[in-house]
């Protein structure tokens, strides 16, 4: 396996990460959600200062790429004008929190703020800068696929609060007891942290502290383009769009899912590049940015996948990753190619990271 680099790390706004393009800037929109305003600021954005490429993550946030080094002070300056700046880096590096895009009320608002409060407070500065929060706490559950550390789900009985990797929670009826909940499982999570980067799924197995024993509740769910309560469901290749297409879609408010889709409150714009057909073959690959933008990538990955992505049947996968690292699909994929300085390995129901055969570009996949 070709050795690589681990950060460890996200990027954000206030310490954004160097790539092949240029720096990558994440920025971490309330409630996950943006405004015409904000969205056509951000739009303008990356066009000022990057190279008008935006990607959208895996956490609901999203990624200005190809930012020049000389123009991150002005684009800073952008972003707090648009309020969609952390007061702090600390603040920024912590405030991991996904929400069901599909929110309402109130009671999102108040859960929010109990949330950022705990994962901020300096009592917790040294948990991972990658630990989160997850919010599902109304029907239907949506986010029990999604990268979390703590999840707060709907329950008859109130909510759960459950640490991820453990099929069992704390009951709670108020956001008082919430809280209690959150602030428990983190200290006993720091309590057992080995390393700097410690995830809660690793301590699967381990005794939890009393009164985390409530069953949960499976909630599958796989998302797809189309119409939804609120709006529209869209995605885009790979997760990302050009600045121009952020424009025309911003015409009304819009949320970012954990789903690389954008959720339109309102009507969906007649643009090519979107994808709003649950059967289009594009939502059955993935492919992380590769060579030659991403530093680690050992080969280009998007073309290959764009070309193979008719192969995959309904209900299949592949994963084109430009290096063992995986970052685009962390988890077992049906099928994963993964980057070689020879060209790809193939994997069969495994991770980029796992030993597979070499990969010849006649081959068919399924």
């Amino acid at each position: 396996m070709t050795p690589f680099a681990v950060q460890g790390w996200c990027p954000g706004a206030l310490r954004p990460m160097m790539s092949g393009d240029g720096l990558v800037v994440r920025i971490r929109p309330r409630m996950a959600e943006l405004s015409p305003v904000q969205a056509q600021g951000l739009a303008r954005a990356a066009l000022t200062h990057g190279n008008g490429v935006i990607d959208l993550t895996a956490r609901a946030n999203v990624q200005l790429r190809g930012i020049r080094p000389a123009a991150h002070l002005a684009l800073l300056d952008d972003l707090a004008a648009l309020d969609l700046l952390d007061p702090s880096e600390a603040e920024e590096r912590h405030r991991n929190l996904t929400l069901s895009p599909f929110w309402q009320g109130p009671v999102w608002h108040d859960m929010a703020r109990v949330v950022t409060r705990i994962l901020t407070a300096p009592a917790h500065a040294a948990l991972p800068a990658k630990f989160g929060v997850a919010l599902d706490i109304a029907l239907p559950m949506v986010l029990q696929a999604t990268s979390a550390d703590i999840r707060v789900e709907h329950h008859v009985a109130g909510w759960l609060v459950r640490p991820d990797g453990f099929q069992t929670g704390a009951q709670a009826a108020t956001l008082t007891q919430v809280e209690a909940a959150i602030a428990r499982l983190t200290l006993w999570f720091l309590a057992r942290m080995t390393t700097g980067r410690g995830r809660m799924a690793a301590l699967a197995g381990q005794n939890l502290p009393p009164g985390f024993d409530t069953p949960m509740t499976p909630a599958p769910f796989a998302p797809k383009p189309g119409p939804v309560p609120l709006g529209h469901l869209v995605g885009t290749e790979f997760g990302q769009m050009r600045a121009e297409t952020l424009m025309e879609i911003a015409k009304c408010p819009i949320r970012i899912t954990p789903w690389r889709m954008i959720l339109i409150l309102g009507p969906v714009p007649a643009i090519d590049s979107l994808i709003t057909a649950p059967s289009d073959p594009r939502l059955r690959v993935t492919a992380c940015t590769g060579a030659p933008d991403c530093p680690q990538g050992l080969q280009p990955t998007r073309d290959l996948a764009r070309a193979l992505a008719g192969q995959v049947p309904p209900g299949q996968h592949l994963h084109v990753s430009g290096c063992a690292k995986g970052c685009a699909h962390p988890g077992v994929a049906p099928l994963t190619l993964t980057a070689t300085p020879e060209g790809f390995t193939l994997i069969r129901n495994g991770r980029a990271a796992d030993p597979g055969v070499p990969f010849d570009h006649k081959d068919r996949l399924f």
